[in-house]
């Protein structure tokens, strides 16, 4: 018998079974995880179905408001209040509210992801935690209910694909960068419910906001998951805020995989995904001069401490943005706006004339404050720009937070290293 993959070896663990690619299997769930948004949902049905009986391990439960963070309309306030009293009246004690930011970023600072668990989340982008090794991955309220009641669900276990990079690349150029050119190699049809394997140098040197940003943009070409090993400081990281010591799951040298890439990075060049799909992937001086009216730095994508640093450099050197252009600043959490704020980004920003918002999804999607109107074109650091995702009439552009800062600057689509 072949050996096995990533995803193969921590289904395999969790199943208590030896579980192959396609094998259906039942996992025990490590940690389960609503939103303010979707998660409401799950109450009230899990309410329902078990005639408002108790979950089956409170520790095992995760509540993180970042949606809208703040509520800003009623709806949503009652969504959160519904929450919150689920929460203690069941006893759970992770509930990371409004003040925390994005949930994956919250988790992984409060030491709940660890390499080899299986987690489950009402985010599509719930698989980013797979740059630290976990299988995570996204689901609809019926198997956050289920996850809640019985502490296990089912999965069909990916096929693997092997994606070796090889190369390098310099600032500022980026891993957004990296990212947006392998979608526009692997498209959305090959990686379909697979599992994803990344290896090379790049990603071996990669920081952990760098494979964050890499893992946050799997969901976009319909991979079930992705697996960076920590190693490092990535894996210090996770041991500093888990408080043990943490063994990666890697995969066997013999392991079977449905596929192999190997993406040469060599010449890399500044990338933007246009509108209306994030594959629709060019070289930024392809589309350089594009006139756009606001800018977004942030996101579970791209909303750690050293992507808004990468656009406040710009900034700086290149002085106040257009004043044809808005430009919204959101750390992803709490614990970043902290360290931005005794950097002095939060100066820099403010004296380019962006506007820095509290920690949270932000500008993802429409239920936040920023939205586009008739005509507007946003350049995002986000990983989705599907048409009306910010409003009916808006387009979005995809890009790094240095080809945001610049072409903010400049007030149409620039190449970031012109200010480099």
């Amino acid at each position: 018998m072949s050996g096995k993959t990533i995803v193969e070896k921590i289904l395999s663990r969790a199943s208590g079974s030896d579980a192959r690619a396609g094998d259906r299997i039942w996992a025990e769930i490590d940690l389960s995880v609503i939103r303010d948004f979707g998660g409401p949902n799950a109450v009230l049905q899990f309410d329902e179905f078990t005639n408002r009986s108790e979950v089956w391990d409170p520790n095992r439960i995760a509540m993180t408001f970042d949606y809208q963070a703040p509520a800003k309309v009623t709806k949503v306030a009652n969504n959160q209040v519904l929450c919150r009293q689920f929460a203690r009246r069941q006893g759970i004690k992770h509930l990371f509210d409004v003040n925390w930011g994005i949930g994956q970023h919250v988790l992984l600072e409060h030491g709940m992801v660890e390499p080899g668990s299986v987690i489950v989340g009402t985010d599509s982008h719930m698989n980013l935690l797979g740059a630290v090794g976990s299988f995570s991955t996204g689901v609809g309220t019926t198997d956050i209910v289920a996850s809640w009641y019985a502490g296990k669900l089912w999965f069909r276990v990916p096929e693997t694909i092997k994606v070796t990079f090889r190369g390098q690349y310099q600032t500022p150029i980026s891993a957004k960068d990296m990212t947006l050119k392998f979608i526009s190699i692997i498209g959305t049809d090959m990686a379909n419910y697979r599992s994803l394997e990344f290896y090379g140098q790049p990603i071996e040197d990669f920081t952990l906001a760098q494979r964050l940003t890499l893992g946050s943009m799997v969901t976009e070409i319909n991979a079930k998951i992705c697996f960076m090993v920590p190693d490092g400081p990535v894996l210090q990281f996770l041991e500093d805020r888990c408080g043990k010591k943490l063994v990666p799951v890697t995969a066997d040298a013999d392991a079977q995989y449905v596929d192999a890439l190997e993406i040469d990075l060599e010449g890399l060049e500044p990338q933007i995904a246009c509108p209306h799909t994030p594959d629709n992937v060019k070289a930024v001086r392809e589309v350089e001069n594009t006139p756009f009216t606001e800018g977004f730095i942030g996101s579970c994508t791209n909303g750690r401490l050293e992507d808004l640093a990468a656009a406040a450099e710009i900034l700086k050197k290149a002085g106040k943005i257009n004043k044809d252009v808005r430009l919204v600043v959101t750390p992803a959490t709490a614990e970043v706006a902290r360290e931005a704020l005794k950097e002095g980004l939060y100066e820099i920003f403010m004296d380019a004339g962006a506007m820095v918002t509290n920690p949270g999804c932000s500008l993802c999607t429409i239920g936040h404050h920023g939205v586009l109107g008739d005509g507007d074109v946003l350049l995002s650091t986000s990983n989705r720009n599907f048409l009306g995702k910010l409003g009916k009439g808006g387009q979005v552009y995809l890009c790094s937070p240095a080809t945001v800062a610049a072409s903010a600057v400049a007030g149409k689509i620039t190449d970031p290293r012109q200010f480099v």
